[in-house]
């Protein structure tokens, strides 16, 4: 079978982007070092796994660190790598760009550049900044353009503020990745990000972190402090069921289970979080989403192909 496969949530790791981190120590991610990465592997695998087209990103650990000159000439190489890899394989890969943030003067500028010039895909965003959430009024600016560009968003987890305090001598990975996530939906949600910005397709990396799971939790909050409703007028639940979730390293009956009891299948997106996980296990997460009995034909097709072709319109002309 031709490969048919749209995996949006697909890493690169340029040797630019590693050399780079390289030389300021900053060499892993969320405490694993950076995984080995090269455009032929990374189609070998494509090819293996039937993937058509992957949507490329460069997350956690992202290009800040504290030297905003640094991280605006970084996002700029690898956003200029992402479209050289387009532009030699225009088929098989999109590109989402990295944004040199918490500098938001110098993000706007870099989305301008990626999204007019480069033409890529969308952007990517880490969860969190520094000290700052996704959420927070210092980003709204970041927010509005986006809004204004009906943009696609890949939200990621990053190593979070604080990740240090608590001493269960575990990589943040593991367990401080998924809750990164869950609060930064959160704080979208309860900081009237979502209700101001609709027009954001915002892609949640692992099928939300803890998002499902903690759905009703986020929706009786106005409950016990009323003017968190004030911010989210829908309700946190109509805010939720809008997002879209990738299936990366969630592909698992107890995770699908909880995201399909809060989301409609066009709601969800086949992830592989590529080089971060080897090859045998995504192919393990291919077989048992297709085993996986909530879903049908149709539904599987709207996961791997058809919700990617509806949030990325440029593919729709190249696969």
């Amino acid at each position: 079978m031709e490969p048919y496969r749209i995996d949006v949530h697909h890493h690169i790791l340029p040797k630019e982007y590693v050399q780079a981190l390289d030389s300021i120590g900053a060499s892993n991610s969320g405490g694993a070092s950076l995984p080995t990465w090269s455009l032929d592997a990374a189609l070998a695998l494509m090819d293996n796994q039937g993937i058509a087209t992957a949507i490329t990103s460069i997350s956690s650990p992202g290009v800040y660190f504290g030297d905003i000159n640094f991280a605006r000439d970084l996002a700029r190489r690898c956003n200029e790598i992402s479209a050289r890899l387009i532009s030699d394989n225009p088929r098989r890969f999109g590109a989402l760009a990295l944004l040199p943030l918490p500098d938001v003067d110098a993000a706007l500028e870099e989305i301008s550049y990626a999204l007019d010039t480069l033409k890529l895909d969308g952007v990517i965003l880490l969860a969190s900044y520094g000290d700052q959430y996704l959420g927070d009024s210092a980003f709204d600016e970041v927010f509005a353009e986006l809004h204004r560009r009906k943009a696609t968003v890949l939200l990621h987890p990053t190593t979070p503020p604080g990740s240090d305090v608590p001493k269960l001598k575990l990589p943040p990975f593991i367990v401080e990745f998924v809750f990164d996530t869950t609060r930064a939906v959160a704080n979208l949600i309860y900081n009237g990000t979502l209700e101001r910005y609709p027009d954001i397709s915002i892609i949640v990396s692992h099928a939300g972190g803890t998002v499902p799971y903690l759905a009703q939790r986020f929706a009786i909050a106005p409950e016990i402090i009323p003017e968190l409703g004030e911010r989210a007028p829908q309700g946190a639940i109509a805010y939720l069921k809008r997002l879209y979730y990738d299936t990366a390293i969630s592909a698992t009956p107890h995770a699908l289970r909880s995201l399909q009891e809060l989301v409609e299948p066009t709601q969800i997106l086949f992830g592989s979080d590529y080089p971060y996980m080897q090859e045998h296990f995504i192919e393990k997460s291919i077989q048992e989403l297709a085993a996986y009995d909530g879903f049908n034909n149709d539904d599987r097709q709207l996961i791997e192909r058809d919700n990617a072709l509806k949030v990325f319109p440029r593919l729709r002309t190249e696969t």
